[in-house]
């Protein structure tokens, strides 16, 4: 049977793919049916036709699977965010747990017997909704020219108007009614892509679970907010409000955070807890719990922060278990972020070192472990590929156990072999794609370590998306291992080089034409970690006010911080 694009198809699904799509078959040919949940009876119009397959657009649903459920959300399918919103939740962890276990058999080349062995069942949710703590709102207008906010729909930017979405808080409507409230008062206009004008671009809005301190930054095409002090007045109204601030993008961009921030009312962050869970409560559906201990987090508008607190306690938990802490160990926490992960293991090991490329994150790090009064870890900004071997080759360091939690790319190779070079006893490998993640594993049990322990985590229901958390083992009869390599040409980090205060001034003003104060260097050091000379930051009589260093002096000391590998 030919088939071409219109013709109404149906069919029965019988699997589903990695992206949530339905899966069926029609003499032999495969369709794939975005929004068909396994074991639907579905209408379809065929959208697309290639050589053994087509894609297919759901019309009707003729004989609904056992497996489907009613969505909250009446924009899931325009929205495309929830992909998998109308399959029943233990069929979303089937699924996920299947996604994770193919992955590592087919691109990992691990045994399917192996994995039985090893995977243990995925840490599930018991309410699988309103879980993110952070929400990131586009603001336009429909096509009566009226201000709206809501989602982009899947692969657009054409917005959805919705101000109640499934998976946020319950204050996010109350909010964004307020500030389109606000906008219409006094006339604001939203910005345009097309034509690059207006005013207001995104509303980030951001809660603490534990602390319940709520955030709230608009991101502007200008430097000012007019009448940003009534805006104010009526966000106060709200319980929890704890920050208000405006960000900065006048780019024409996709990005939708600009790289400097103002606070109008409140504190520039709020805070979180992240609690520990003994390994018997990282488990299924439990979370009522009694915490063993918690590392308290400042959180800016800018800050990286995961999304899904109640899953971040069991996922880095869960990492903790698997890294065999005793109190003595030396540990290297790659793709540190804000150093959430490094500052769990500084409670259980002996020091701790974190890498991490963005800089704000590492001045986060630092600061998060002042305000935990923990003192056994050490952050490096810069590449993890560059630094890594740099320090190795340069320095000799060591690790027992290391923790690599990169991005959705996986790791570098050069730093998969100085990790191979080091040889930790143990690896634990936290991983937001199992197809890298797969990869990745790949190799390194090619050079002498072994698959111990692989276990998902739903830090994202309703979606398609899932996190893997691996432990790796050095075999006992395996010898060190030498792999051939050379640090990056272009790395231009040198660990042991030293700077006064003048060579700092000095570096600044040739290469950024900036002057800067040892007041603001003193203040950056502190923001670091690093040490400092104590009068530099003190006021000159009890009530003076001490000026802030500026974002662009800012960024250009921890450039000098970087040159002279203090950092």
């Amino acid at each position: 049977m030919k088939f071409q694009k219109d013709n109404i198809i149906t069919i029965v699904i019988d699997d589903m793919g990695v992206d949530g799509e339905g899966i069926g078959k029609i003499d032999g040919f495969t369709f794939f049916v975005k929004d068909a949940v396994i074991g639907d009876e579905v209408e379809a119009k065929i959208m697309k036709v290639k050589k053994g397959y087509a894609y297919a657009r759901l019309m009707k649903i003729v004989t609904p699977s056992p497996k489907r459920t009613e969505p909250r959300c009446p924009y899931h399918r325009q929205c495309g965010g929830c992909q998998i919103q109308a399959l029943d939740y233990k069929c979303q962890l089937l699924f996920k747990e299947n996604k994770v276990k193919n992955n590592l058999n087919r691109i990992g080349g691990f045994p399917m017997e192996l994995l039985d062995q090893c995977m243990e069942p995925i840490v599930g949710m018991e309410d699988a909704y309103h879980y993110r703590n952070k929400a990131q709102f586009p603001v336009g207008t429909d096509k009566n020219g009226e201000t709206i906010t809501g989602f982009y729909a899947g692969r657009t930017h054409v917005i959805i108007p919705n101000m109640d979405c499934a998976l946020g808080v319950q204050e996010n409507k109350e909010i964004l009614e307020c500030i389109l409230g606000f906008m219409r008062k006094y006339k604001i206009a939203p910005y345009s892509e097309s034509s690059g004008e207006g005013l207001v671009r995104h509303i980030l809005i951001r809660k603490g679970f534990s602390s319940g301190e709520i955030m709230v930054c608009v991101v502007l095409n200008s430097e000012r907010l007019p009448h940003s002090d009534k805006l104010v007045e009526m966000l106060c109204r709200i319980k929890g409000m704890t920050s208000i601030s405006i960000n900065i993008n006048k780019e024409k961009t996709n990005v939708i955070m600009g790289g400097t921030c103002r606070t109008l009312w409140g504190t520039d962050t709020i805070t979180d807890v992240i609690h520990f869970r003994n390994k018997d409560r990282i488990s299924l559906g439990e979370d009522h719990y009694t915490a063993d201990d918690g590392i308290t987090f400042a959180i800016s508008p800018l800050s990286f922060y995961q999304v899904n607190p109640i899953q971040t306690e069991k996922l880095y938990s869960l990492v903790l278990d698997y890294a065999g802490l005793t109190g003595s160990e030396t540990v290297w926490d790659l793709y540190c972020g804000i150093g959430t992960i490094s500052l769990f293991m500084a409670k259980r090991a002996g020091q701790v070192h974190g890498i991490e490329i963005v800089d704000q994150a590492i001045i986060d790090a630092w600061e998060n472990a002042k305000r935990n009064k923990i003192d056994n870890v050490r952050f490096y900004v810069g590449k993890v590929e560059e630094v890594l071997p740099a320090l190795y080759e340069r320095e000799g360091i060591h690790a027992d156990v290391i923790c690599v939690d990169p991005p959705r790319k996986g790791c570098d190779t050069s730093c998969l072999e100085t990790i191979v070079k080091m040889s930790p006893k143990r690896i634990v490998y936290v991983s937001c794609d199992s197809a890298t993640l797969a990869r990745d594993l790949k190799y390194l049990c090619g050079y002498g370590y072994e698959l111990r322990c692989v276990r998902a985590v739903d830090m994202f229901p309703q979606t398609v998306h899932v996190e893997t958390v691996v432990k790796l083992s050095l075999k006992k009869d395996t010898p060190k291992i030498e792999v051939t390599m050379e640090p990056s040409a272009e790395s231009n980090y040198t660990p042991t080089e030293k700077a006064t205060y003048g060579k700092i001034k000095e570096y600044v003003k040739e290469k950024h034409g900036l002057n800067v104060s040892s007041l603001y260097i003193g203040q950056i050091k502190e923001k670091c970690g690093l040490d400092k000379r104590d009068n530099y930051n003190l006021p000159k009589s009890e009530n003076a006010k001490v000026p802030k260093c500026p974002p662009d002096k800012e960024a250009a000391i921890m450039d000098a911080f970087r040159h002279f590998g203090m950092i």
